[in-house]
């Protein structure tokens, strides 16, 4: 299998997120079947961390270029890990919500064993990548809203989660 190249990660974000669906996840070995993500655009998207283009601290990663990992920490106690996409500078990332055998974003980083040390990781690095995997046609895919975010106004309603059905 071929390992994806920055090009991929640099795509509108929403493009990233379906097409991340039967790639394979590779981590010291390990590989996951992508099952599900959602998508985040900081700059039109309450939900976000960088909504309308706030840097900071935490935040920082998002405006690295496409093709890095974002990983943060949620209820103190599970991490999620996104991939940063679009040119640098634009805060746009996919939550990486599903793999096989482990459902949640809080799952997946415990099932790969990802921490806050995978912050700014670059996916095109040998002991972390995503590589080609299995083809899934767009009749494949479900389209549904984000969950868990009905603090961010008209961005909850947004048909931004993607999931092999």
């Amino acid at each position: 299998m071929s390992k994806l190249d920055r090009s991929f990660y640099l795509m509108p974000t929403l493009e990233v997120a379906k097409n991340l669906l039967g790639k394979f996840l590779v981590i010291n070995g390990k590989k996951a079947v992508i099952i599900e993500t959602e998508a985040y655009i900081g700059p039109i998207d309450k939900a976000c961390h960088a909504y309308g283009y706030k840097r900071t601290k935490r935040t920082e990663t998002m405006f690295m270029p496409g093709g890095h990992l974002y990983i943060y920490m949620i209820y103190g106690m599970h991490y999620c890990m996104n991939i940063v996409t679009e040119k640098e500078g634009e805060p746009c990332a996919v939550l990486i919500r599903g793999i096989e055998g482990a459902s949640g974003p809080g799952r997946v980083c415990k099932a790969l064993g990802i921490t806050k040390e995978y912050d700014r990781k670059d996916l095109l690095s040998d002991d972390i990548y995503i590589e080609e995997g299995i083809a899934v046609k767009e009749e494949e895919i479900s389209i549904a809203k984000r969950i868990n975010i009905d603090y961010a106004e008209e961005a909850k309603d947004f048909l931004w989660r993607f999931s092999i059905k």
